[in-house]
């Protein structure tokens, strides 16, 4: 498949600056998404806030739909939120868990979701089931069919996560959660951008995204999905005037569709950028995208594999376009910051972020390099060349 990285590097303004190997991180924006924001801020500037959001109509509108062709759901399926995190715990926290209740899910899940576990476990009871992993290091389906029983009542995974190039096997996972009945929840945070997400294909009924990442949006964005199906079962946390209508003195009643998980205040300019990132990416078409990016992870690896002194750290029996490694005589924070010195970016990964997988591992920290379409095989020579001058 021939991939036209002239275009790609052109629409990219941060290629001209930076050796940008952080896409899991905050990838580079294209200049579309930009100038989106820019002018409705201008906007915001000239008429006010409110104004230049009324105006902004048919772009906000675009962005919901957006989301629901790169998800393949209904506009009505979809909350815009301020990042993953918010979207996700909307969520979780949305559903009535009690004491005894069950929640299952994976060794690699990220922290910020492990601490509303423990959160829900010590407030209310609930049961933290973490399936153990199988020999490739992805999430074990056949021991999570037999763990799932009448106290399961979510399964919560995320689909890749933010230390390694692990993609968990979310389609089969969606598969024992429908036949169980069992809503489940996907973190799909490093996956929403770099492939393909069918939420039919993969059966989930909520799943949390944010735009920044390899999406290549806005930060400050993000998305949630809810199957129409669930709805009656959740709540929103904490309701307000644009999810709920306010009825009488004693009463109100929850808006129809996902956006009952949304709150009034809004950056009007970061969502119109997420719904113009999310067409930029359309416009590549996502099969193109995930083909190149795990191309440019492959060609990462096997270059790392040649170098003397770094340790590839991914596991998986699928593997994204996240590469975590490890240098000999160089702590990952340390050698991240030598690398920034010379216009290279990358990020790292510590045991804060994945504590049970790491553990598992024996990890403390790795290095972390997340290529997107606008890399090319000559940075990644200059990455591997400047990891090899430390």
């Amino acid at each position: 498949m021939t991939f036209d990285l002239a275009r790609a590097r052109a629409e990219t303004p941060g290629c001209q600056e930076t050796l940008h190997l952080d896409a899991a991180g905050a990838a580079l924006m294209p200049q579309a998404v930009i100038d989106a924001q820019i002018a409705q801020i201008q906007l915001e500037a000239r008429v006010g806030g409110y104004r230049a959001a009324e105006l902004a109509g048919a772009a906000v509108a675009r962005t919901y739909d957006a989301v629901a062709e790169l998800l393949n759901c209904g506009s009505d399926e979809v909350a815009l939120v301020e990042n993953a995190t918010v979207g996700w715990n909307l969520a979780f926290h949305g559903l009535k868990l009690e004491a005894g209740d069950r929640v299952i899910t994976a060794e690699a899940e990220y922290a910020s979701n492990y601490l509303a576990f423990l959160k829900a476990a010590r407030e209310r009871g609930i049961e933290i089931v973490v399936v153990p992993s199988d020999n490739t290091g992805q999430l074990d389906a056949a021991r999570l069919a037999e763990l799932i029983d009448q106290r399961v009542k979510l399964i919560a995974i995320t689909h890749v996560p933010t230390n390694c190039g692990l993609v968990n096997p979310a389609a089969e996972v969606g598969r024992l959660a429908k036949a169980a009945g069992v809503p489940f929840l996907l973190d799909a945070c490093q996956s929403a951008g770099q492939m393909v997400l069918d939420v039919e294909r993969i059966g989930c009924d909520l799943l949390s995204a944010s735009g920044r990442k390899f999406l290549r949006g806005p930060r400050g964005s993000g998305f949630l999905y809810v199957r129409r199906g669930l709805l009656d079962r959740l709540e929103p946390p904490w309701p307000d005037l644009r999810s709920a209508h306010w009825t009488a003195a004693d009463a109100y009643e929850l808006r129809p569709g996902a956006r009952r998980f949304e709150n009034w205040e809004f950056n009007y300019a970061a969502v119109i950028g997420l719904g113009v990132a999310i067409d930029h990416a359309l416009g590549w078409g996502l099969p193109a995208v995930e083909a190149r990016l795990k191309a440019l992870a492959e060609a990462l690896r096997a270059r790392l594999a040649g170098l003397p002194g770094a340790r590839l750290r991914d596991i998986g029996k699928e593997r994204a376009a996240i590469v975590a490694f490890e240098l000999d005589g160089h702590a990952p924070s340390a050698a991240k910051a030598k690398l920034a010195e010379q216009g290279i970016i990358v990020s790292n990964s510590t045991l804060n972020s994945t504590r049970l997988d790491m553990e598992r591992r024996g990890l403390t920290e790795t290095l972390r390099a997340s290529p997107h379409i606008y890399n090319s095989e000559a940075e990644l020579d200059r990455f591997v060349e400047a990891l090899a001058a430390l």
